[in-house]
């Protein structure tokens, strides 16, 4: 009868790639960017080079699997920040959801652990119309005013905390409407734009005034109906033939060759999109496509430095002056190399002093649903993050993903005893509010 160590062993020897593995020299550079090393008091276990060395082992059988193996794969946050300081080029990433892959395919789970899994990735994150009604529900109970009874009984108080901090960070319900913008002349650029799932319904705010502000600089956007969850959270939690899925329903309607580019305004889901041809290497049908549509992704922040953004923003002369400071997204900076074009925008914003914040580039734990899984050690991270926010004292944190807004809004509310003058906005949500508050139209 074949055990369950021998059925993880054979599955991590079909999904982790040997290759990869003896790409990593075990040098050391990644330690001091993990910051689940650094909060673990240097656990090798819980560093990149400690976690391909356990992956090779396991997949040569000179490990036996349990639950501390298991535990120190899913403690990693999969922020990536140990590719760019890896001299050799380790693809740790593709390592990490292997990993979690093999794992799904050599573990046992329990009907319970089944049912909510295929929920959750079959359902709600599969389906965009399961998570338009799921935000539905959340916005009653925003609007409908069970938010505030609850909150008055103490209700929340018989929930997990990191629920009762979530429901705190709800981002508000969209407006009807947006006030106009400006336009300026128009640019001979057509953009298809990804909406994503909790971008377009949580977010949808957000979303709208990403399409303003690039039309407002002259680009025409079009937005492929019936596209579908971006698949990067299936692919992080080890469902990466789920995560295929959805990248092939978005190949399917992102199919306009003339847009001259694919826009996004999440980060963890702008480095997913941007790795749908590693994901999609060897499918007769839908590698072609997937190669073209990564060559044309594009994040929101550099689109608008392409589309003159900065140069606009330089014209107004707003009376106002407040102090903001930027966290980057973990995925945009790591994965898609993105860091200088979201401070070139801030720091083009004259009503506003820029301050660069310590260890912006380290992740603040939110990592996906990593806070949910793994509320310690996110609290941890978002501890010493807030640290370094409160030693610059900002008004405003700007950050370039959904997740990581919640996050650092959370860390508000949470270590700021003067949080209420203090609080995290997305970007496009910054940058079209100010243009509305420093021009008439």
């Amino acid at each position: 009868m074949v055990n369950n160590a021998e059925l993880m062993q054979k599955a991590f020897e079909k999904t982790v790639d040997e290759d990869l593995l003896l790409d990593c020299m075990r040098c050391g550079f990644c330690l001091p960017a993990c910051p689940t090393y650094i909060h673990t008091n240097a656990e090798e276990a819980h560093s990149p080079r400690g976690r391909i060395a356990l992956m090779k082992a396991v997949r040569d059988g000179k490990v036996v699997w349990d639950a501390s193996i298991e535990e120190s794969f899913n403690m990693c946050l999969g922020c990536r920040a140990c590719e760019p300081a890896c001299p050799a080029g380790v693809q740790y990433g593709p390592l990490i959801e292997q990993t979690r892959h093999a794992i799904q395919l050599g573990k046992t789970r329990k009907p319970l652990e089944k049912a909510v899994r295929g929920a959750t990735f079959d359902g709600l994150f599969a389906n965009q119309k399961a998570m338009t009604g799921a935000v539905n529900l959340i916005r009653f109970y925003q609007k409908s005013g069970l938010q505030k009874v609850t909150r008055k009984i103490g209700f929340l108080n018989l929930f997990p905390p990191f629920m009762k901090e979530m429901e705190g960070v709800l981002p508000e319900p969209a407006k009807k409407s947006l006030p106009a913008l400006p336009q300026l002349p128009k640019k001979q650029m057509h953009v298809s734009f990804f909406s994503g799932c909790l971008m377009d319904t949580l977010f949808l705010e957000t979303n709208r005034k990403t399409i303003a502000l690039l039309e407002m600089l002259g680009a025409k956007v079009t937005i492929p109906k019936q596209q579908q969850c971006c698949g990067a959270l299936h692919g992080h939690s080890g469902e990466m033939d789920k995560a295929k899925r959805n990248a092939r329903a978005n190949l399917d309607v992102f199919t306009d060759d003339s847009v001259d580019y694919i826009v996004n305004n999440a980060g963890g889901c702008g480095a997913f999109l941007a790795e749908y041809d590693h994901h999609l290497a060897h499918d007769p049908v839908y590698e072609e496509r997937a190669k073209i549509f990564t060559e044309k992704q594009i994040d929101l922040s550099s689109l608008l430095v392409k589309l003159g953004l900065p140069e606009f923003l330089q014209t107004l002369q707003p009376a106002a002056r407040k102090k903001i400071t930027y966290q980057d997204s973990c995925h945009l900076r790591n994965v898609n190399g993105v860091s200088e074009e979201p401070r070139q925008i801030l720091k083009s914003m004259t009503g506003f002093e820029y301050e660069e914040l310590v260890g912006a580039n380290t992740c603040c734990g939110s990592a996906g649903i990593y806070n949910i899984l793994q509320p310690e050690m996110a609290d941890a991270i978002l501890e010493t993050k807030m640290q370094h926010v409160q030693d610059i004292n900002p008004d405003i944190v700007v950050t370039a993903n959904p997740g990581c807004l919640m996050q650092m809004q959370k860390g508000i509310q949470s270590t700021c005893s003067h949080h209420g003058d203090q609080t995290a906005t997305h970007i496009a949500d910054l940058v079209f509010d100010y243009i509305v508050e420093n021009t008439s139209v």
